[in-house]
């Protein structure tokens, strides 16, 4: 039971309903492996014994009618007649045949086989004697057919059926046997299924106890009960009585019950101290008129020191201005020369490219000349082939004779270009050089006029710490104004906080009158209320003598830092009288306006 105890209400709930299921699973589950057990018996009889029962059954009518017809062959006198009986024989022997292969198929018991055999022992002499009688019938000797009937077939043919007898009655044992096993499965799965049943049912009770028993115990009576009691904690009756077992500490009702007990404590003390609170909130906007009047006279003295930092600042200013000007009218010279710097630069750079575009036009001015020459060559060679050729190749001198005086004019032409342009060569070089001059002489004035700006920044940049300094001074003293100014209107509104504070702890000590408590409870919360109330007052009174003594005067230049007295505000507030008894609260005021002025403060 112990793990019961420990374990949570979910969990239990939860391996109840599961034990119960699994139970009804297993039920069923030992049902179904039964009631398989009792079909396989069932499907075994029907499909299996019963067929070769009734197949042993079709052997011995197929004898029969063997037996009549050969019987018949012997005694009628028409042939036509005779010749359907031996279609008869005929047809049952070979319908006994395909039963026999069967049989031999179907049956694997070792009893079965043997008797099986002795039956095919027997319908060999038999088939064989009934088919010599038909014959001898059919031949008109009916006198030998019936003798042999009697001598030799029937002696065979009760041979034949006792086989037959004889198996059939095994596979009928086999059949009852297997309903008797049938029936014992039957029997033993409602034997099983009654067993399962009833120790579910033992279970299913022994845990519903066990669950009820444990939702009672946590909660600790009846689930009514603890809604009645919380409803009545709801409506503000904290001074209902919670009945408990004994020794109950750990229930859901020991717990609201000591939830009552505490909000009722709680309430009480937030009631006392809402009305202490209404008190000294009026003694709050007393000490506020004192510290209103020295940060009026503070606020006064800061906003004449920020004046004359204004005007100090203001002439830096200026001169930081002007030294910015003159910063920038150097650093955009310097730029402009820069720029003029790099424009040269770029002169010299085309002028170099230039030469060297030249040079290589003379390089391919040269091979102009080259091919030039060698083309007179060989226009001077096929001059000479085409003499020697005689008249056929007049023509082909004629054509060598232009080519030649091309190859000339190509070459002159080529001397003409090359000496123009070792010409531009020559004064694109002197062109460089002068350039060259000029890009030495840009850069010089760029680093003067670096300098000098640089110079520029620097005085600009001591003017502009100078300015900061000066304005962080002038921002000081704005801050010191403001934050004395923010203080006086503070003061004024901590004036209007301590009405709207009255208020609210009068509204308060309505709101919490709605609660009935005990008279025990409430007696102690006013005695511990009471004495932390002159303990108070007497801090009150002490830090609201020590504020009315006269401040220390300001020195003369810098004042060394001191801890401020604290005003009769700040003791007041830190004071709350006691309370002698709790007061009638005062009429409300407007709620927007006190809720405002409260969220102010």
């Amino acid at each position: 039971m112990t793990i019961f105890r420990n374990m949570k209400l979910g969990v239990m709930l939860g391996a109840g309903f599961s034990t119960l299921i699994l139970l009804g699973l297993t039920v069923a589950a030992v049902g179904g492996v039964q009631l398989g057990s009792v079909s396989d018996d069932v499907n075994l009889l029907t499909s299996d014994r019963i067929g070769k029962v009734m197949q042993v059954q079709e052997l011995k009518d197929n004898v029969n009618v063997v037996a009549r017809s050969v019987r018949n062959i012997a005694l009628l006198e028409d042939g036509p007649q005779r010749a359907e009986e031996k279609q008869r024989i005929d047809k049952a022997i070979a319908r006994n045949s395909e039963i026999f292969e069967a049989l031999k198929q179907a049956i694997q018991s070792q009893r079965g086989r043997e008797l099986l055999q002795q039956l095919g022992q027997a319908r060999l002499p038999y088939t064989t004697a009934v088919n010599k009688a038909a014959e001898l019938g059919l031949r008109n000797d009916m006198a030998a057919a019936r003798e042999m009937l009697l001598k030799d077939v029937r002696p065979l043919q009760r041979t034949y059926f006792q086989a037959m007898d004889n198996l059939a009655t095994y596979q009928q044992q086999l059949m009852v046997d297997t309903g008797t096993e049938a029936q014992d499965q039957a029997a033993s799965a409602s034997r099983w299924m009654l067993t399962l049943a009833a120790i579910s049912a033992v279970l299913g009770g022994l845990i519903a106890w066990t669950i009820t028993r444990r939702v009672k115990t946590q909660l600790g009576g009846e689930p009514a009960y603890a809604a009645q009691i919380a409803q009545e904690v709801a409506r503000g009756n904290l001074a209902v009585q919670v009945d408990l077992r004994a020794g109950d500490s750990s229930s859901v009702l020991a717990a609201m019950s000591a939830m009552r007990s505490n909000l009722a404590q709680v309430v009480s003390e937030v009631r006392h101290s809402s009305e202490s609170i209404a008190t000294g909130a009026s003694q709050i906007a007393t000490g506020n008129a004192d510290l209103s009047q020295r940060t009026e006279e503070q606020a006064s003295n800061l906003q004449q020191t920020a004046a004359s930092m204004e005007q100090m600042n203001s002439t830096v200013q200026q001169n930081a201005d002007t030294v910015r000007t003159a910063s920038q009218l150097a650093s955009s010279a310097s730029s402009t020369a820069a720029r003029g710097g790099e424009v040269v630069g770029n002169v010299v750079r085309t002028m170099e490219d230039i030469t060297a575009s030249s040079r290589k036009i003379g390089d391919i001015i040269g091979v102009i000349d080259s091919i030039a020459f060698q083309t007179n060559i060989l226009a001077l060679n096929a001059a000479v082939e085409a003499a020697r050729a005689g008249e056929q190749g007049r023509g082909f001198a004629v054509v060598a004779s232009e080519v030649r005086t091309l190859a000339q004019r190509s070459a002159q032409a080529a001397k003409e270009i090359k000496a123009l342009i070792g010409e531009s060569v020559s004064k694109v070089q002197t062109g460089s050089q002068l350039v060259g001059e000029a890009g030495s002489t840009m850069g010089e004035i760029v680093e003067q006029t670096r300098r000098v700006a640089d110079l520029i920044a620097e005085i600009g940049a001591a003017t502009h710490e100078q300015a900061q300094g000066i304005s962080q001074v002038g921002d000081a003293v704005n801050q010191l104004d403001q934050v004395t100014q923010q203080n006086a209107a503070l003061v004024e509104e901590s004036a209007a906080a301590a009405d709207s504070l009255n208020s609210q702890a009068s509204r308060l000590v309505e709101l919490v009158s709605v609660f009935q408590v005990d008279d025990a409870v409430s007696h102690a919360v006013i005695a511990q209320a009471q004495h932390r109330s002159r303990d108070t007052a007497r801090a009150a009174q002490a830090a609201l003598q020590q504020a009315k003594a006269p401040a220390p005067a300001p020195a003369p230049r810098v004042a060394a830092p001191r801890t401020p007295a604290p005003s009769p505000a700040k003791a007041q507030r830190v004071a709350l009288p006691p309370a002698a008894a709790p007061t009638a609260p005062a009429p409300a005021k407007a709620a927007s306006g006190n809720s405002d002025d409260w969220e102010t403060f």
